[in-house]
């Protein structure tokens, strides 16, 4: 089956959710290494909601977490992609970028490859002003990413979504504007 992406990358697909992706991305939720920074794992129920409310952003505001296939196999391998966020004082309202790939496909620079892809599609395309992107502060895997793609530090925060969870509470805060 061949796919017809919104955008792609030298080698990455990034398209919107088909009720075919639920099997992967439940597979990728269930995956310890893959969920290490997350409090917890989600459930199939909460994998299939995701995939509707990245479904309604994309139809609302053109974005989502993306679903990212390999465009030489047409595997999906995870996502990558801008989400609103509303869970800061300041800024109250922030596009974030984010990315979670299944563990066969670490270490060959998908991350980094479509989280910079997304960034000019977000620029480029969606006219954004400003990307951020959070992980807790011992996720030193997507700070790396953070760094990466050219974004800066702004600050290190209290996570108002992982406060009962001391090692995760703990995040930073990385920003790009357009230049």
């Amino acid at each position: 089956m061949t796919h017809s992406y919104i955008f792609t990358s030298k080698r990455l697909g990034f398209r919107n959710w088909r009720s075919e992706d639920i099997e992967i991305l439940a597979a990728i939720n269930q995956d310890d290494a893959v969920m290490e920074f997350f409090p917890y794992k989600p459930t199939r129920k909460e994998s299939e909601d995701f995939m509707l409310r990245m479904q309604q952003s994309f139809d609302e505001k053109g974005y989502c977490y993306f679903a990212v296939d390999i465009l030489d196999t047409q595997e999906c391998i995870g996502f990558i992609g801008l989400c609103e966020q509303t869970y800061l004082e300041t800024p109250a309202s922030f596009v974030d970028i984010g990315w979670r790939l299944k563990k066969s496909s670490w270490n060959k620079g998908y991350a980094t490859e479509g989280a910079l892809a997304c960034l000019a599609h977000g620029f480029d395309y969606l006219q954004l002003d400003s990307i951020y992107a959070v992980a807790p502060v011992i996720n030193k895997k997507s700070e790396l990413i953070m760094t990466k793609i050219g974004m800066q530090k702004v600050t290190t925060f209290t996570h108002p979504k992982l406060s009962d969870y001391p090692n995760l509470k703990d995040c930073l805060l990385y920003q790009k504007k357009r230049s």
